[in-house]
């Protein structure tokens, strides 16, 4: 007797759960742990189908279970245990798990399921797997924010690159400019110089033949110094926006014929400028100034640059949409790896040797043919020569 108190006593105040049913799946008892999980009181589970805690698909499939257990042998929570859902009296679920005894007494069969709830473990579970889902999410964050600063990084770097290449560039251009300077500038000094040493001892004896080609030096390299002056000077202007084009009304192949004629004093040797004008219109409205010191700078670089016996061919063309100015020589021609540099200030080709120049030509060309919205354009291969090609857009032009 006092072992079936102390029996009931330890069911009663059990901390998990414990329900009894039949072989056919009524309950016999409950214990208070039970009856709070489910929120039942005793009498309203005793004497019902246990499926009455089960939610569905459970419910309908419990007796089931239990036919077939008692048939086959083959348990699927008998003696195993396993997680499952319940449903409280008011309908919510929750989870828990139940371990499930056979007990033979007096001939019957009696199951008794051991009910461990598992609400706090799966709040726990969830809240775990909340953390490792968000911290999952700021890994991506914090590694997408990583990779944007990686990357911001390697474009700062191309960025740094770019910037030490355009200081270098910088660097060689301050570098060729000094070097040019120094040259330019050293060489006609110092024929002046000498040749007035010369002037001065060559009068002594009156030795006029002598007196003349010194003199004539002197003219020479104070032209030189002169031109490079302008060279710098035209660039100044260039560089604080005061050259400002002045269009006007001109006839091209008359100028273009009178820069033909004033060329021909700077011709080496047996050089020839062979010039012809095509189509049936001959005005244009340009700049004439900016024009034809645009043309004198082609005609001199290719007269420079070309042997004694070279022929420069100068062409102009005018039709309905714009006008086209050709100067093309057979001289030494412009290396390929130079192409990129050639309009850039102070630049000279590579294979320019001992051919006087300042590297400022070619620059002041194509911004003054920028400044009356032309394009400029060039071939050129190594000892193969060179063609310019200067483009202007026009309005319909009939004179």
């Amino acid at each position: 007797m006092e072992n079936a108190v102390l029996l009931k006593a330890i069911i009663d105040n059990a901390i998990d759960g414990l329900i009894t049913i039949d072989d056919s799946g009524i309950v016999e008892s409950i214990n208070p742990s039970a009856c709070r999980l489910f929120d039942y009181a005793p009498e309203e589970v005793i004497g019902q189908n246990i499926s009455v805690l089960m939610p569905q698909p459970d419910r309908s499939y419990h007796d089931r279970y239990l036919f077939n257990y008692k048939q086959t042998g083959e348990a699927n929570i008998v003696g195993i245990g396993r997680e499952l859902t319940g449903m409280k009296k008011d309908g919510s679920h929750f989870p828990f798990r139940l371990g499930v005894s056979e007990v033979r007494f007096s001939g019957r069969i009696i199951y008794a399921g051991f009910i461990h709830d598992l609400t706090r473990e799966k709040e726990a579970e969830g809240k775990l797997h909340d953390y490792a889902a968000q911290l999952e999410i700021q890994v991506e964050e914090r590694t997408h924010s990583l990779r944007m600063s990686v990357d911001e990084l390697q474009k700062t770097q191309v960025d740094l690159n770019q910037s030490l290449n355009k200081e270098k560039e910088l660097g060689q251009l301050k570098s060729r400019f000094v070097s040019i300077a120094s040259h330019e500038f050293r060489t006609p000094l110092s024929l002046v110089q000498l040749s007035a040493s010369l002037i001065d001892r060559y009068a002594e004896s009156l030795d006029q033949k002598n007196i003349g080609k010194h003199v004539g030096k002197i003219k020479d390299a104070v032209l030189n110094i002169t031109a490079i002056l302008n060279d710098f000077l035209s660039l100044e202007k260039l560089d604080s926006g005061k050259v400002k084009p002045t269009l006007s009304h001109f006839n091209l192949s008359d100028m273009a014929e009178e820069i033909t004629d004033e060329m021909q004093v700077v011709l080496r040797g047996k050089q020839k400028i062979i010039f012809k004008h095509q189509g049936t219109s001959q005005k244009i409205t340009l700049d004439q100034n900016l024009l034809k010191n645009c043309i004198i700078i082609l005609i001199d670089n290719a007269i420079k640059y070309s042997g004694d016996n070279s022929q420069i061919q100068f062409y102009t063309k005018i039709n309905d949409h714009n006008c086209t100015i050709r100067i093309c020589d057979d001289g030494i021609g412009i290396p390929e790896g130079d192409h990129k540099h050639l309009f850039e200030a102070f630049f000279r080709a590579h294979n320019t040797g001992n051919i006087s120049g300042n590297g400022l030509g070619l620059s002041i060309l194509s911004r003054y043919t920028g400044l009356m919205n032309g394009h400029v354009s060039f071939k050129s291969r190594v000892n193969r020569g060179t063609l310019f090609t200067l483009t202007f857009p026009q309005k319909n032009n009939h004179e």
